[in-house]
């Protein structure tokens, strides 16, 4: 797994989840907040917590915020310091930034100001979950604990072929447990079964395993 290195702005619940999610994967996390007692919260979470304005473009630059793989402005509800941290982010020379929008205004300027990817997490989580109530999918069913986990890809060209010629399990370590084509469900596939363009494959492994697939597609 490669170890990438991510800069959060904000400490909120959203930012702390994000932080903590990331710095459990292995991964290098900056988080900065204003709020001393924020930083304070996150810090056993966190590469490095440091107490700085993330709206302040010098503050960032001098914090190296080209460095980072990705930067993501988690602040709250405060649509003003969210479109000013990511336009500092932007002018500090962000290579990716990715940035939390309470509505679709504001979605709308941070993409003008320059994120490059815009989540509304109670949104979100609202379309998945009428997705699942709607039509349940075969990972949902699955519960697999910390060690292992369960993911649904697309086959773009990369996999398409034979099981026994793609040799996912001996590339990767996954395995693939079932396969949907146009809502044609084969659970199990044999090694003779062949993978075609837009399937969509449910592969199972050890997370380090599954970051690796993750990582072969989307290089």
């Amino acid at each position: 797994m490669r170890v990438m290195s991510f800069l959060v702005i904000g400490a909120g619940r959203f930012g702390a989840a994000v932080a903590e999610t990331l710095f459990d994967r292995g991964h290098e996390v900056v988080v900065i907040d204003r709020d001393e007692g924020a930083i304070d919260a996150v810090m056993a979470h966190a590469s490095h917590a440091v107490i700085v304005d993330g709206t302040d473009e010098g503050a960032l630059r001098s914090l190296g915020v080209s460095n980072f793989d990705a930067v993501v402005v988690a602040i709250g509800d405060d649509m003003q310091a969210s479109i000013l941290a990511t336009a500092a982010a932007k002018d500090a020379g962000a290579r990716r930034i990715v940035s939390k929008a309470p509505t679709s205004l504001t979605e709308r300027i941070l993409r003008r100001v320059g994120a490059d990817e815009v989540v509304r997490p109670e949104r979100d989580m609202g379309v998945r979950l009428a997705d699942h109530l709607a039509n349940p999918s075969l990972v949902d069913a699955f519960r697999l604990g910390q060690a292992f986990e369960v993911m649904e890809v697309v086959a773009g060209e990369s996999l398409v072929g034979r099981l026994a010629k793609l040799r996912l399990p001996n590339r990767f370590g996954v395995y693939v447990m079932a396969v949907d084509r146009g809502g044609e469900l084969t659970v199990a596939p044999s090694a003779d079964f062949t993978v075609e363009l837009d399937d969509r494959l449910v592969v199972v492994g050890a997370n380090a395993s599954v970051e690796k697939l993750q990582a072969y597609l989307a290089g």
